[in-house]
């Protein structure tokens, strides 16, 4: 959750990879108002393309451009988990 900047006070945000096919995003945050609200979205890569169905709702096609930003958070994701989980285990 920490590749898309600093958390907001009393907010938590998760980006995990499910399998070799699914990602998942899910953010809960205080709203201006004082109420907590949750989001989670599922990306399923499929041969045809990418799909998103966020909270529950039916899948959507996602946009090349939210294509181009889930590639990018992958590949973060996947360095980080490289040099702070996998490097140090294996310097042990």
């Amino acid at each position: 959750g920490e590749l898309f900047g600093p958390l907001p006070p009393g907010g938590r945000r998760e980006f995990f990879c499910l399998d070799e096919h699914t990602w998942v995003w899910h953010e809960e945050w205080i709203d201006d108002h004082g109420n907590r609200q949750v989001k989670t979205t599922r990306y399923d890569i499929r041969p045809s393309g990418i799909v998103k169905a966020q909270d529950g709702q039916g899948y959507q096609a996602v946009t090349p451009e939210e294509a181009k930003r889930l590639y990018k958070a992958a590949k973060l994701y996947e360095a980080r988990v490289r040099s702070e989980i996998y490097d140090p285990i294996l310097q042990q």
